[in-house]
C-alpha cells in the first residue's frame, strides 16, 4: 500500500475509534517472553523515543523515566493483557433465593486508548439477575478493572465485561453501561473537553424496555 494512503488510513481509524475484533488482538507468542525481559526491551526503546524528542537523558529527573514507564506498562496499566492476572472469581449458590436484579453502580475504571495510548477514564454500571449463581460485589469491580487494563476501545471493553459476566454467572440477564472521558478527544485532535462516550450492552430480561428502565432508575438514584 502507498505509504501516504496508509498513514491517512491510520489517522482515519484512530479518529473514528474503530475496533477490529471483540477480542484483544494478541500474537500467539505474546507471553513467551518473561515480564522482566519485556521491561528491558520497553525501557531501551522508550529511552530512544525520549532521546529522539531531544530530551537530555543524562538529566537526573529524566534518566529513570524509561525504567518507570516499562514497569508501569507491564505491572500496572497493561497488566490486563496477561491471562495470569485474571481475577479468580468464585460463584456461590443463590441460597437466599433473591430473584430480582442486583445493581452495582459507579465502578471507576482507568483504561488506555489503543489508537493514541492516552487515558480513558470513566464509570461502569452493572446489573444482573441470578440464574442460581451469585458472586461477591467486589468481583464485579475486579472484572471491570482487569479488562480495562489493556489497550482498548470502549466498544470492545464493554463487550468483554458483558461476555465475562454472562459466562461467570451462567445467565443472559446481564446489563452493562459505561460512560467515559477519552483524552484522545479532549487533549488532542478536536480538543473537546466537555464530551464523554456512553456504551450499553444487555441481554436476557434486559431486552425488555421496562426492565432496562428499572435499571436506569436505580443507577440514577445512586
Amino acid at each position: 500500500m502507498n505509504t501516504t494512503i496508509e498513514k491517512e488510513l491510520f489517522e482515519l481509524i484512530g479518529d473514528n475509534h474503530q475496533m477490529t475484533s471483540a477480542d484483544t488482538p494478541l500474537r500467539p507468542d505474546a507471553f513467551d517472553k518473561s515480564d522482566a525481559d519485556k521491561k528491558k526491551v520497553i525501557e531501551h526503546h522508550f529511552h530512544q523515543i525520549m532521546q529522539e524528542m531531544g530530551l537530555d537523558m543524562n538529566d537526573d529527573s529524566l534518566r529513570g523515566t524509561p525504567h518507570r514507564v516499562a514497569k508501569m506498562f507491564i505491572d500496572e496499566i497493561f497488566s490486563g493483557l496477561n491471562p495470569a492476572n485474571k481475577p479468580k472469581i468464585s460463584v456461590f449458590d443463590n441460597s437466599y433465593q433473591y430473584d430480582k436484579m442486583l445493581v452495582e453502580a459507579d465502578i471507576s475504571f482507568n483504561s488506555t486508548c489503543e489508537h493514541h495510548f492516552l487515558p480513558i477514564i470513566g464509570k461502569a454500571h452493572i446489573g444482573y439477575v441470578s440464574s442460581g449463581k451469585v458472586i461477591g460485589l467486589s468481583k464485579l469491580n475486579r472484572i471491570v478493572d482487569y479488562y480495562a487494563r489493556r489497550p482498548q476501545v470502549q466498544e470492545r471493553l464493554i463487550m468483554q465485561i458483558f461476555n465475562e459476566l454472562k459466562t461467570v454467572l451462567d445467565t443472559e440477564s446481564v446489563i452493562v453501561v459505561m460512560e467515559a472521558k477519552h483524552l484522545c478527544v479532549s487533549s488532542r485532535g478536536i480538543e473537546d473537553e466537555s464530551s464523554y462516550t456512553s456504551t450499553i450492552q444487555y441481554g436476557g430480561i434486559f431486552n425488555d424496555k421496562d426492565n432496562r428502565n428499572d435499571f436506569f432508575n436505580l443507577i440514577k438514584e445512586k
